[in-house]
This record gives C-alpha cells, structure tokens and sequence, in this order.
C-alpha cells in the first residue's frame, strides 16, 4: 500500500514539476529557433499585458506559457475530450474521466465548453501562485458542481468517488466500497454547521482552515515550486 502511494504521490509531484518547468521555460533551450517562437506570441502584447495585470505571472512566464499552450492547442482552446486525454496520462492506473470532467468544468469559468488561454492562466495562478483564500475558493467551484452556490452532500460524494476512481489501485480494492461515502458523511457533518443540508462557502473555507491535512495539501504546489 505504501508503495503504491508513493507511486500516487510521484505522479502528482511529476504533474507540478511539468508545470513549473512550463512557466519557468526549462523545457526549452536558449536556441535561435526558441528566440524564434517568443517572437511568434508577441502579436497579443494587449492581452498578454492585461492577464499580468489579473494573474500572478509575469509578461516573460506567459509568453513561455502561451507557446506551450498552442503547441499543444493550436486553435487557442481545449475542448473537454482532450483534456480529459491529456489528464489521463498523469493517472494511467485508474479512470481520471469523471475527474477531468469536474476539473474541466472548474477551468471552464464561462461555461462555453471549451478552456481558453486566459481561462488556463486563471486557474494556474491561483492553484500555483494563489492565497489559501483563493485556492479554497476556486476548490469550493470545483465541488460547487452545479454552480448554485452551495455544496450538496450528494456534489461532494460524486467529486469523492471520481477522486477514488481516478486513484485506482492505489484505492481499490484495499478500501472499502463505501469508502467515499463514510469520508463525505464525516467530513459533510463537520461543514456543515447550521444542519440544513448544503454547505456554503463561508462554511467551507472556515471548516477546511481549521484541518490541518486540507491547510498541507494545500501547499502542495508551492513546496514543489
């Protein structure tokens, strides 16, 4: 069991090192065909200057940032099936489909079905770069799931059962079947504080504070950076 968390843990850790190595510019080498491409996303200095202003990054790190993303992506967007392929890849020894779905939706903040550069930017500034205020907030979106407003238990058991199926055997079959639903129960009775079926997002944030595991794994990013 415990090598096999491990093995979870690596996959997470690589998932963080791949990003930072993103916006740092590491995956490339200071050739003349490298000082060709930067050359090739200067023609949207505008938007680049406005997303510095409202992200975390510099002008240099999402100029790096946006070639990757249209080497990638060269329409400009992810659309939910290939981002869900591109997920896959960091969990091949489970089922990230369902998880990739939610994650998508939390990128996705205008709902048009499809993830832009800014919508990536967004998202990696807070998860990256962001104040426990703002990832909790943004955490709170991604298990929002219907975008009311308010966290069901049912919302917070189908995030639960997509993080377990996304785990695999690194779950499955040590844990119990109905292990998603006795951690949501527990965790759901602790949130909700006034006993009257949702979970609000000053409920949440003040509940995810005062857990030390939650507050850990929420420095998960910046420990790797």
């Amino acid at each position: 069991m415990s090598g096999c968390r491990k093995r979870c843990k690596r996959e997470m850790l690589k998932f963080a090192q791949y990003l930072l190595r993103l916006i740092t510019g590491s995956l490339h080498t200071d050739t003349v065909e490298d000082e060709m491409e930067m050359a090739t996303v200067r023609h949207r200095p505008e938007a680049l200057e406005l997303l510095e202003a409202q992200s975390k990054f510099t002008k240099k790190e999402l100029q790096i940032l946006y070639r990757g993303f249209k080497n990638e992506c060269p329409s400009g967007v992810v659309n939910e099936e290939t981002f869900k392929e591109i997920y896959s890849q960091f969990f091949p020894q489970g089922d990230s489909t369902t998880y990739a779905h939610f994650l998508f939706n939390a990128f996705d903040t205008d709902h048009n079905g499809s993830v832009s550069f800014e919508d990536f930017v967004m998202g990696l500034s807070i998860l990256l770069r962001g104040t426990v205020q703002e990832k909790l907030n943004w955490a709170f979106n991604l298990y929002d799931i219907n975008k009311d407003g308010y966290i069901t238990k049912e919302e917070m058991l189908d995030i639960m059962k997509a993080i377990y199926d996304m785990m695999g055997k690194c779950t499955y079959p040590v844990l119990k079947e109905d292990a998603p639903r006795q951690h949501v129960e527990t965790f759901f009775q602790k949130m909700d504080k006034n006993k009257d079926g949702v979970v609000t997002i000053d409920e949440f944030i003040e509940s995810c504070q005062k857990d030390e595991n939650i507050m850990r794994s929420m420095q998960l990013f910046e420990n790797v950076i």
